[in-house]
């Protein structure tokens, strides 16, 4: 069977440049590819060298209509692996982002955070 990886995830943000900005600081990630997109919108690739969150801002957008995680086909959380949880936690918190559920469970820790987008992060640690 041929390998595969996971390369990118592409989801809709009210402002790409500043959700960049949050996911560069917090976990450490570079801009690897930024400019116009789809009807006059904007996307930024930010991540690593192998793999990327692509963050498109539509030229006219809509609010989103709520957490519908029964809804088949929605997004339900986007999750990172991080070295150092708490340090991490930390800076979600500086950045006025409320972390909850946290867990310790085998094999690793985790806990949650919406973003100013509604899409939900869980940051987990197996170190």
């Amino acid at each position: 069977m041929a390998q595969s990886n996971l390369e990118h995830v592409n989801f809709t943000v009210a402002d790409a440049p500043a959700t960049a900005r949050w996911l560069c600081d917090v976990f450490g990630w570079k801009i690897r590819w930024q400019g116009p997109a789809q009807n006059g919108g904007h996307s930024i690739h930010v991540g690593t060298d192998d793999a990327y969150l692509a963050i498109f801002t539509p030229r006219a957008s809509r609010e989103r209509g709520g957490t519908e995680k029964d809804r088949v086909g929605n997004l339900n959380h986007v999750g990172i692996t991080v070295s150092d949880l708490d340090a991490v936690e930390a800076k979600i918190k500086v950045l006025g982002y409320k972390p909850y559920n946290h867990d310790d469970y085998e094999p690793g820790r985790r806990f949650y955070f919406d973003d100013e987008n509604g899409i939900e992060f869980e940051v987990v640690s197996y170190d």
